[in-house]
């Protein structure tokens, strides 16, 4: 339940538009609601600025939809990550105007209506083309919480000029996300450049000593440049929000 929802609930129930039995029925699962499998926080949108996220990895199809179906019924934002085509589906039958973003693994609805309103840029950079799944997981959240977001792919550490030629990007920007996986160097070179916070997000994009993202997360967290911080592998969303809400909600 977002704030302009309950703006117009209480609103009509003081013009006498509706009954004080309609409007104790909207509230009656105000803070949460239980599916049995699922503890659904509708509160989360007025505590924290964004609706409660579905983390699709480890739940059925069905249980998805329902959880879907139950977050769009109180008019909120979407966000589902880590889901399959064979998700999508199955929540497409309960949410119509649902959509899917096969690269990001991202299902969405009830978009934001209008263009990011926030002057703060966050720009989001990965240091090879195999890492955009990741970075786009990023971009998606950080947009459908209102955000400006540019990007920046490909500009790695084995052809560091391709990085260097952007330097007006890097300084205009207001957070920026480093997105990389191999050896994970990228962040400490974005990070000793600008003034602005960096989160890196280590992938597990990497051959067999990258020990599917341990080796970039253990040189992120060993960075020597000042204002760096980390979040887990493959993270994108998390490194999304954080900048997100550095950004300003």
């Amino acid at each position: 339940m977002n704030r302009s929802f309950l703006q117009k609930l209480l609103s009509n129930l003081k013009r006498g538009k509706i009954s004080e039995e309609r409007a104790l029925s909207a509230l009656e699962h105000f803070s949460y609601e239980s599916l049995g499998f699922a503890t659904i926080d509708h509160h989360r949108q007025l505590r924290q600025g964004f609706p409660e996220v579905i983390l699709c990895e480890g739940k059925r199809p069905q249980q998805i939809a329902a959880i879907a179906k139950q977050i769009v019924g109180r008019r909120s934002i979407l966000l589902a990550t880590r889901a399959t085509r064979k998700d999508f589906i199955a929540v497409r039958k309960v949410v119509k105007n649902a959509h899917f973003h096969a690269v990001a693994r991202i299902i969405t609805a009830n978009e934001p209506a209008q263009r990011a309103t926030n002057k703060k840029r966050i720009l989001i950079i990965t240091a090879g083309t195999s890492d955009i799944p990741v970075a786009e997981e990023a971009v998606l959240t950080a947009r459908m919480m209102g955000q400006n977001v540019e990007t920046l792919f490909d500009v790695g550490v084995a052809g560091i000029h391709r990085l260097l030629i952007q330097s007006k990007k890097l300084h205009e920007a207001d957070v920026i996300v480093v997105v990389a996986g191999m050896d994970g160097a990228l962040a400490s070179v974005v990070g000793g450049l600008v003034r602005c916070p960096v989160i890196a997000v280590p992938t597990s994009t990497g051959y067999g000593a990258s020990f599917g993202g341990i080796a970039p997360l253990l040189t992120m967290l060993n960075s020597c440049a000042a204002g760096v911080t980390v979040v887990n592998i493959d993270n994108g969303f998390g490194a999304a929000f954080a900048a997100s809400l550095i950004a300003g909600v």
